[in-house]
This record gives C-alpha cells, structure tokens and sequence, in this order.
C-alpha cells in the first residue's frame, strides 16, 4: 500500500518536475542569451554622440554653431574636485570599492519594490547610470535591470574608476539639450567650470538628479533647493565645514543663459559646403568620383563621403576660416539696401587679393541659413564676363599680339555659330583693345578660333568651375554661352589669376581642428602659375580700360589700380562685373531667381553699384 501511494505520488509530482526543469532551461538559455549579447553588443568606448562644430573668423572669433547637443568633455583634471564629490556623495557613495554594482542598494531597491509591486527603485552606481546612458533605455523591468547589471561588470573589467567618472561627468544630461558638466557649465553660466564657484557648481549639479524638476529654466526653486541639500551632504561627509555650506546657499545664483551663435550665414552655409569639398580632396573621394562614370558607384561614394562627415560632426571640429566679420556685414547691408524690395536679386562674392581667401559672400537678398545660395549655388550664363578667361588671356598667351593689334568685328559665323554684336552692329578692323572695350562678340569668336577650342579649354580646366561640362567645348563657350553656366564665387576665383598670373583655389577654410587642436585638414595653397608676365600686363590694361572708357563705367575705387569686365546674356536676364582692384578681386550678379528681361533696368547700372559695394 505504501509503495502504491509512493508511486501514486512520484506520478503526481512528475508534471511539477517538468516545469522545474523547464523553467530552469529557459533561465539557463536567457542568462547564456544575456552573456552572448553582451559579449558581442558591448564594443566600448563606441558612443555617439554629436559635438558642436564651432566657425572662427580671420580675428578669432567664434561666428556660427552647429550642434542640436550642446557638449563640452573636460578631464577628470579640469573638473574641481568639489563636482565629483557632489556626484559621489550624492549618487554612489561607495563608488570606488564597487564592481560596478551595490549588492546591498539592489537588495533594497528589491524589498522596496516588492512592497509596491513595481520596478520603481533603481539602487543603481554611477558606474549603472553610464551604462544607462550609452547602451541601454530607462524602462524600469527587471530584464532590463539584469542586462545593467553585466554591463556594469563589463565597464567596470574595460576601464578604471577615474575613466567611468569622467565618461559619467561627461555624460550625464543637465536639462535643454545639455549633456556634461562641463556644457552646463558654459551653457548656464557662459563661463568655464573651473571658473565657477562652490554655490554654482553645485546648483548645476542638482540638475541631473531629474532633469524636468531640476530644469532651472523653468523650475529655478526647485533646482536651488536641490542645490542646498547637495550642499548638506558634503557637509554630512566632510567634505566641506557647515559654516561653508551656509555661505554657498547664501550666494546669489544668476544664470546667463549660453545662445546659440548664428551668425552671418551666407558665408557660415558656404564654409559647410566647402567643408565637404576639402575632406573630399583630402581623402580621395573626389579622384575616386573622377574615375568613374558609373551612377551607381558614384551613389556609393557620395554616401559614403556623407557618412564620414557624418562621423566628423560627431565628433566635433572647430573651422578657422578667412571671414572678414566687417566686410561680410558692410556688404550685405549695402548690397540688399541698393536692391530694394521686390523680386530682384544679386550674388558676390569678394576674395582678398594677398591671401587669396573668400572674406565675403553676398548670397541674395532675404537669405536665411541653408536657403538657395547664389553665391556658389547659383550657375547662371556669364555671356561677356567669361572672355577675359576664354578668348583674351589665352590669345595673349599664346601668340605675339598685343592690345592694340587689329581684330576685325564684322559678321563672322562658324558653322550655323552666327553670333552678333551689341544692338547688331557691324564693324570694320579694330583694336583689339577697343574690340574688349565695347565687348564685340564677333571679335571675340575670331580670336578663339585663332586659339583653339581645346587650347582655350586647357587654361579653362585649371579654374574650378563644377559646372562647365565636356559639352561646353565648343565656339560658344567664346561668348560664356555655357550649357548650365558659372557661379559668382567661381567667376571671382578664376579673375584672381589677374592679379599676378598664379592661381590657387580660393577658399574660405584655413584648417580644421579636432577639439583638442591637432590639425586635420587644410588646403594645399602652392598656387599654379597660369598667365605669363606679359599677358597678366595685357590683361590688367584691358580691364582698367573697361572701367575708364568702357561698359564698365561707373565702376570705382579708391584704390590705384581698379579693372572689371561686364557681362550681358540673351534678352538681358543677367548682368555681371567681374574684376579686381589692389585689395580685392570680387564678382556680383544680378537677375532674377526665375530669368526675365531686365532691359528696363539696363541704364540704372544697379550691378555697378553692387560691384562697387564689393571693392569697397
């Protein structure tokens, strides 16, 4: 009968069993699921996180931010001693004899939450927090918890306790997009944290606790209360005297609230763009683009340079540029004053002669950061304002004439290439002085042929114009008649080598540097000599004749050298200057965002006046 009910009973308990050993599998796989996660999730010390990228002008100055966190890491050696002790006496009172985890504060944290029937009570170290920070969510389940707790174990395997509290110090979120103590410190008090006091340090300190309550922004009160009892308990763990304490709560906390600086975006929207440019030059993105005609492979490394500068904003730069601070606003007012309102709109773009950098751009009236830039954006035809480049200094350079050999203007067609003169004129043999004078476009097209499409085109190649394209090799191009055309900072840049004969990419970038300084990029400056002496003196008179005797009067400079070139296309729907005189060498267009006739507009000589602003 016994051994009847023994067996009877071992019956009954073999479903219990089964459930046992069932569930010990499933925890057993969970717990190897867990250790197999983090051996292959945690990669330390990968966290992104996104620096400010910071623009500095030709004084120092710091002009344009960009950044959606504010960020300012610091070592441990920058952070007063009295900011880690807050945190430590605050948050993890036994930091430094830990493993990553308090055993006792999770056994509390447990009975706690046993007793409310929830997961409310964290009981969590600093080293718990930063874990929390980079690699997990805030849901409060005990998964979750479980997963923290082998992430702490591993940080704390991966670093040292001083490494964890600088990356704790470093991260931790202070409330309005405030990530670190040292970024609170300067976005709070707009003052390095090494320059604030106790009563201040310790106010800002209060925030991470919970940044919404703590928010000083909107609840000043309750972060100084929070600040006074921070203050307590330095106090309780004698770290500084009561007497102390009561002085710091008795100290007057101002904030002064950081704004984000914003400033001259025509030029700030520029330098980001050129900013991809240099890194693609720099890392071979550009040749690599050159070398294939495939779309897709060109797909591939258009992203992939977009991922890596992706990865440069990450990880913050500060850009020293050439920006003349006074110059860019002095333009932009005067300019925008001369276009008045309507739909009428302008570009230039200004290069300083000497060191051959961008110092202003004007990108078109009412221009608002990252808008349509028609400074380097802005590909319109340059009609006659492309001949100095394309017919003039070429035919210099490559034969025995000079300014005053005969060239004839009358009809001259190439082909169906028919071109006409300004108002259909005719004219017999001129200078070839006075043919660049009144701009004779039947002139002009002899002197190419004389040259040579593809001669003309080997000095053309040597400029940066990104949107000349191989169907552009034609008789045309002669009179700028372009398939998409030439931007106004390109124009600028390619009329520089009139200053000496060299040539050098103008740019608006002088390096970039990481944050902690070390150079990482920068423009090859070597400039490439373009035009012999002679044909930089040639040219040099045929453009300040313009100015005296020509379409470009009007134009003026206090300086003793001025020369310009005038542009005009079909139906007047665009009118440029383009020249130099001793400081600057500048180019403006005027037109209409959506082309239309401007032959109204014609005896007002508005592009003068805006190129007259730019040498100003």
């Amino acid at each position: 009968m016994k051994k009847a009910f023994g067996f009877f009973i071992i019956l009954l308990s073999l479903p219990t069993l089964w459930w046992i050993s069932t569930n010990i599998r499933t925890e057993i796989q969970t717990a190897l699921a867990h250790e197999e996660q983090i051996a292959h999730a945690i990669h330390l010390p990968e966290v992104q996180t996104q620096l400010p990228v910071t623009l500095i002008d030709q004084h120092g100055q710091t002009f344009s931010e960009e950044y959606v966190e504010w960020r300012q890491p610091l070592t441990l050696q920058e952070i007063p001693k009295i900011a880690q002790e807050i945190f430590i006496a605050s948050e993890d009172v036994d930091f430094f004899e830990h493993v990553g985890f308090d055993l006792s504060a999770i056994i509390r944290a447990v009975v706690a939450n046993s007793n409310t029937n929830t997961a409310s009570q964290g009981g969590s170290t600093i080293t718990q927090q930063l874990v929390r920070m980079r690699y997990l969510s805030e849901e409060k389940t005990y998964e979750r918890k479980l997963t923290e707790l082998f992430y702490a174990y591993e940080l704390e395997k991966e670093f040292d306790k001083e490494a964890i509290l600088t990356m704790y110090l470093n991260e931790a979120y202070f409330s309005n997009q405030v990530y670190g103590i040292g970024g609170a410190a300067t976005y709070y008090f707009q003052r390095p944290l090494q320059e604030l006091s106790p009563a201040e340090i310790a106010f800002i300190a209060a925030i991470p606790n919970n940044p919404s309550l703590y928010n000083p922004l909107k609840n000043f009160d309750q972060t100084k209360a929070r600040q006074e009892r921070l203050l307590d308990t330095l106090v309780t763990n004698n770290f500084i005297t009561k007497e102390a304490a009561q002085a710091y709560k008795a100290e007057p906390i101002t904030l002064t609230i950081k704004d984000k600086i914003q400033n001259h975006p025509m030029y700030s929207t520029y330098v980001l763009q050129e900013l991809k440019w240099l890194v693609a030059e720099k890392e071979g993105y550009t040749d690599r683009l050159n070398h294939t005609n495939n779309e897709e492979d060109k797909k591939k490394i258009k992203t992939q340079l977009d991922n890596r500068l992706h990865t440069l904003f990450q990880n913050g730069l500060i850009i020293h540029t050439a920006l003349d601070p006074a110059k860019q606003m002095h333009d932009e007012n005067k300019m925008t004053a001369i276009l008045g309102t309507g739909q009428l709109q302008a570009a230039g773009a200004v290069i300083d002669n000497q060191t051959r950098e961008v110092v202003s751009l004007y990108a078109g009236k009412n221009y608002e950061k990252f808008d349509y830039h028609r400074a380097f954006q802005g590909t319109r035809q340059p009609g006659s304002a492309f001949k100095p480049l394309a017919v003039y200094a070429p035919f210099f350079e490559t034969t025995t004439h000079t300014p005053d050999s005969i060239v004839n203007g009358g009809n001259y067609c190439i082909g169906s290439f028919c071109p006409q003169n300004y108002g259909g004129y005719v004219y017999g043999n001129v200078s070839i002085r006075t043919a660049f004078r009144h701009s004779y476009n039947t002139s002009a097209l002899r002197l190419f042929q004389m040259v040579g499409v593809d001669t003309a085109f080997h000095y053309l190649d040597r400029f940066h114009f990104r949107s000349v394209v191989d169907a552009d090799r034609n008789y045309a191009a002669s009179l700028g008649g372009l398939t998409y055309g030439v931007t106004a900072l390109e124009l600028a840049d390619a009329y520089t080598s009139f200053i000496d004969g060299s040539y050098a990419f103008a740019h608006s970038i002088r390096k970039v540097t990481a944050l902690d300084g070390s150079t990482l990029y920068s423009w090859d400056t070597e400039p490439e000599q373009i035009w012999s002496s002679k044909t930089v003196k040639y040219m040099r008179e045929l453009l300040t004749d313009v100015v005296a005797n020509g379409t470009g009067q009007g134009v003026y400079s206090s300086s003793s050298y001025i020369g310009a070139k005038t542009g005009t296309t079909n139906d007047y729907r665009d009118y440029w200057l383009a020249g130099l005189n001793d400081r600057y060498t500048a180019a403006v267009w005027l037109g209409y965002d959506k082309p239309q006739s401007m032959q109204q507009l014609e005896a007002y000589k508005i592009h003068h006046q805006l190129f007259n602003v730019l040498l100003e």
